[in-house]
């Protein structure tokens, strides 16, 4: 799964051109940005909301500190991060994604968040950040939707300070077979009906079930991070393996 053909990918369970495949990922993203956090919690009935402040804490962020959010969307991780590193601090929200980075930035300046935060348009296959140059980076729900996965940790790790931390959050594999099957009814005859009831749009929320099924598992991603030079790899489960996050250190 980590080595795909150089000329084709994947795209939910469908098989694309690879130049293709950062277009359509952008248009589903465009499709659901407004309607995104409102989804979140609905599709998991507010659950995402756990997840990510325990991703908050295992970061362990301090003030001063340099905290890139990757695929940072609508900005949830950003708006934690920027009141712990406070003035002294900087958190960058970077996107792939217009939509979302507009989105993100609306919410986080209706919140008074301004200041410490920079808005940056990027790939995280190639981030257009120095070498060495951050404390914590963070990637929620983002690295499924990025082509090539392997370039974009080498990328990471790139610009990870020595003793920095990486925390990869994503859907990952149930770890019991009954919560795999309860999981796979969920996702392919519930969700796309929400997001065609919420966000009036089937379609997108159907790839994004597809994508969670086409991500890989738990160990192959702690192998991937391995690979990417990180050390000191792990990963924590969360309900049930429907959620995993990842930590790599560099050293």
């Amino acid at each position: 799964m980590a080595n795909e053909h150089k000329d084709t990918t994947h795209f939910g369970f469908k098989t694309v051109e690879t130049n293709d495949k950062v277009d359509m990922v952008a248009d589903v993203f465009h499709s659901v940005a407004a309607k995104y956090d409102v989804m979140n919690d609905f599709m998991s009935f507010g659950v995402h909301r756990l997840w990510k402040k325990h991703t908050i804490d295992a970061a362990a962020a301090r003030p001063g500190m340099k905290v890139l959010d990757l695929a940072g969307g609508t900005g949830d991780l950003t708006a934690k991060f920027a009141n712990i590193v406070g003035a002294t601090g900087k958190v960058i929200l970077a996107d792939i994604n217009e939509s979302m980075l507009k989105v993100g930035r609306a919410k986080l300046q209706n919140r008074g968040i301004v200041g410490n935060v920079q808005y940056v348009q990027a790939n995280a296959e190639a981030l257009p950040f120095p070498d060495n140059h951050f404390d914590i980076i963070t990637i929620a729900f983002g690295l499924r939707n990025v082509t090539d996965k392997d370039a974009a940790l080498r990328s990471m790790y790139r610009v990870l300070k020595p003793g920095g931390k990486l925390l990869v959050l994503e859907f990952s594999k149930p770890t019991s077979e009954l919560m795999n099957k309860a999981y796979d009814f969920y996702s392919f005859n519930l969700l796309p009906k929400m997001g065609q009831l919420v966000a009036n749009d089937a379609e997108s929320y159907q790839y994004l079930a597809e994508s969670i099924r086409m991500h890989p598992d738990q160990e192959t991603l702690k192998a991937m991070m391995d690979s990417a030079g990180f050390d000191q790899t792990d990963y924590i489960n969360m309900t049930n393996g429907i959620v995993a996050l990842h930590r790599g250190y560099k050293y």
